[in-house]
């Protein structure tokens, strides 16, 4: 697991510069044709999401999202029915979300705190699902974050976690200096880690892993994707279906997880 000199400030002025997904929409920002395109390119490029959240299974439950971010996935659980509550680091982000959910009219709660005060932040409150996608790979001490999910969480929660995937295309890519762990050059912290790896902190903190799988290569070449055109990059475009969901599926960026209380 990859370590960087940086603290939590340092990740929160990060996102506040540029919240994640901000650009997935040339519209004008905050309004309901702005969100339909950030959710429409967001499930587009990242497929796997709906069926991992699985929104409409937490109808009538209380929903603990840690990293709302600007509330795609947010939405989709109030949508669902959830009782929602989102908890951001970035006030950018959060002041988006909530204004997303007033757009739509749409009930939730959200606080602004870091993943690793989550008990103090939520005052010991439970959850009968805590979602986390792609936030807690960015926080200096995952254990932390980990131990507070489990204090969050009653015997019969469900944990489900993205963290980024060591084992992975897109980390070799970064490795040999091609890539980087986000659209935006210089995240702080973005650590990613094996299956194993994740499999001890989970267990350490308290929490069973019930199953670990790989998602998502990204196929596309990046400056036509700026602009909103999705074109493969060669090796991608001539490769049957069937072998790139191979390769996703063994060597994908997203580490998706499912938990529960030990």
């Amino acid at each position: 697991m990859k370590q960087l000199e940086a603290d939590i400030d340092d990740v929160k002025q990060f996102w506040n510069s540029r919240p994640c997904n901000i650009r997935h929409s040339n519209k004008k920002i905050g309004t309901k044709e702005y969100f339909d395109e950030v959710e429409h390119r967001k499930y587009f490029v990242e497929s796997h999401i709906p069926k991992f959240a699985d929104f409409e299974n937490w109808n009538g439950k209380t929903v603990l999202e840690i990293g709302c971010g600007i509330g795609t996935d947010a939405v989709n659980f109030a949508r669902a029915g959830a009782t929602y509550t989102g908890v951001e680091l970035s006030e950018e982000s959060l002041e988006m979300a909530r204004n997303r959910f007033n757009l739509f009219d749409l009930k939730g709660s959200f606080l602004l705190g870091d993943a690793e005060n989550l008990e103090t932040i939520l005052n010991g409150k439970n959850f009968d699902l805590i979602y986390s996608f792609g936030v807690l790979h960015h926080t200096p001490s995952i254990v932390n974050a980990l131990s507070g999910i489990k204090k969050l969480a009653h015997e019969n929660s469900t944990i489900k976690i993205m963290v980024y995937a060591k084992n992975s295309w897109k980390q070799e890519m970064i490795n040999a200096e091609l890539d980087q762990p986000e659209a935006q050059y210089g995240c702080p912290i973005a650590n990613s880690y094996s299956k194993e790896e994740i499999t001890n902190l989970l267990i350490s903190s308290g929490l069973n892993p019930i199953s670990l799988e790989q998602a998502h290569i990204f196929p596309y070449m990046v400056e036509p994707y700026k602009n909103y055109e999705y074109i493969k990059q060669p090796w991608f475009e001539n490769m049957p279906s069937d072998i790139f969901g191979v390769l996703e599926k063994n060597f994908g960026w997203h580490l998706l997880i499912n938990a529960k209380p030990l």
